[in-house]
């Protein structure tokens, strides 16, 4: 004889009786998960950013950073947005929940390295360097939120019915500039300019 566990939580928020409607969607229960991580993503950039801000003394500040900080942090909230639209899916697949959270923990990637630290102890008296860890260890970053675009299309397609060409072209281009970033440090300062307008465009068609 099969069943629910005794004492199963779950049971008692899903099953239901006929004719009545569940306490929680499927919808909510799922994006418990996605909005812990995404949660998690902001605290670490606002904490390291504050941490910063109190070491100003001996840290070099640099816009481009700052610009790519901001756009990590803007990253983090659309996704967030945007799962309002998702409470319109009704048949939700195991790949679907799997494919969300792990784009939410490159997000956390993202924002995790995102700004310099100094191996996790900022009371130290070597000089933080914006650029300079744009360049090195920030490319990790980078790296993380490609991995983002690269869950894009298969969202854009299957959870949002969004036709092909913007569901393939919009993370095309944003991987393409993570690539750069990547493989060229040294032009981190103008690509940091060119991925705050697309991250601008993003936020105007999710808006």
């Amino acid at each position: 004889m099969s069943g629910p566990l005794p004492g199963c939580i779950l049971d008692r928020w899903f099953s239901r009786p006929t004719g009545t409607k569940s306490r929680m969607t499927q919808h909510e229960y799922i994006f418990i998960a996605i909005s812990v991580v995404l949660g998690l993503a902001m605290a670490r950039l606002l904490h390291t950013a504050a941490l910063l801000v109190r070491a100003h003394a001996r840290v070099t500040y640099h816009w481009a950073t700052v610009l790519w900080g901001t756009c990590i942090l803007i990253y983090i909230l659309q996704l967030w947005w945007v799962g309002w639209e998702l409470r319109l899916v009704s048949d939700w697949s195991i790949i679907d929940f799997f494919a969300l959270v792990i784009g939410s923990i490159f997000v956390y990637g993202a924002a995790e390295l995102a700004l310099p630290t100094e191996d996790f102890d900022i009371s130290d008296d070597t000089e933080l360097d914006f650029l300079a860890h744009s360049r090195s260890l920030g490319r990790v970053s980078a790296m993380s939120l490609l991995g983002y675009f690269l869950i894009g299309p298969y969202v854009n397609l299957t959870m949002f019915n969004n036709p092909p060409l913007p569901s393939y072209g919009f993370p095309f281009l944003g991987g393409s500039l993570m690539v750069l970033m990547i493989l060229k440090p040294q032009w981190f300062k103008w690509l940091s300019v060119v991925f705050t307008g697309y991250t601008i465009l993003i936020l105007y068609l999710t808006a």
